[in-house]
């Protein structure tokens, strides 16, 4: 089973050299392991995540592609369906099981004609698009629901995720990103949010361009 795996992920991971696709860029962990891959996200236009660049880990099963691969965000993400540790919840990579109690359909789940395009590609409309119904964050998920209904006026939800997205380093883009090191860690987003002031926050909302204060 794991060989068949290995022919699976060795087509895919030579298409996506070949042919990259917009809004991430893969690699591998270990050039001696398919089965573990270094991902870079990153944050789609006219969102609130724009700008950002997110390193993942995708991780696959021997006996893909038969079952799903699991995503680990290792930078900090602020979002409804990221759990604490990074875990991403997404129903594309749950098994293709019969689970009532999820509230699932099962063409939601995984099945083996997915692949990891469609998967990182999900993952990216995901940022946009969060799936409040069973959160992985459930403050992120209520922050996010305010947000929403207020139209942008509750801005707890996004100042979070700006704070998650201040920068160390200037971050790589899409065009100019180096395959050999894009995954160096001189753009580390892995700043604890716990440490976020949102009187701060409140403070630079109330600041003109100008930097005088005044609105």
């Amino acid at each position: 089973m794991a060989s068949s795996a290995v022919r699976a992920l060795a087509l895919e991971y030579k298409s996506l050299q070949e042919e990259p696709v917009e809004g991430f860029r893969v690699k591998l962990l270990n050039d001696d392991d398919l089965f573990v891959w270094e991902v870079a996200l990153f944050g789609p236009p006219d969102t609130l995540y724009q700008g950002g660049y997110f390193k993942a880990h995708l991780k696959f099963p021997t006996d893909y592609p038969y079952n799903p691969p699991s995503v680990r965000f290792l930078s900090k993400v602020w979002h409804p369906n990221v759990y604490e540790n990074g875990d991403l919840c997404i129903s594309i990579l749950h098994p293709p099981v019969d689970d009532p109690q999820s509230g699932e359909l099962a063409c939601e789940r995984w099945n083996p004609t997915q692949n990891v395009r469609t998967v990182l590609l999900s993952v990216v409309s995901l940022l946009n698009e969060p799936n409040t119904f069973s959160p992985a964050n459930v403050d992120a998920s209520v922050m996010y629901r305010r947000w929403k209904e207020s139209k942008g006026r509750d801005k707890e939800y996004e100042n979070i995720i700006k704070y998650c997205l201040k920068p160390k380093a200037k971050p790589p883009t899409q065009e100019n990103i180096d395959m050999t090191d894009f995954y160096d860690d001189d753009y580390d987003l892995d700043d604890d949010y716990d440490d976020y002031d949102e009187e701060e926050d409140e403070a630079a909302d109330d600041t003109d361009d100008s930097g005088t204060g005044k609105v």
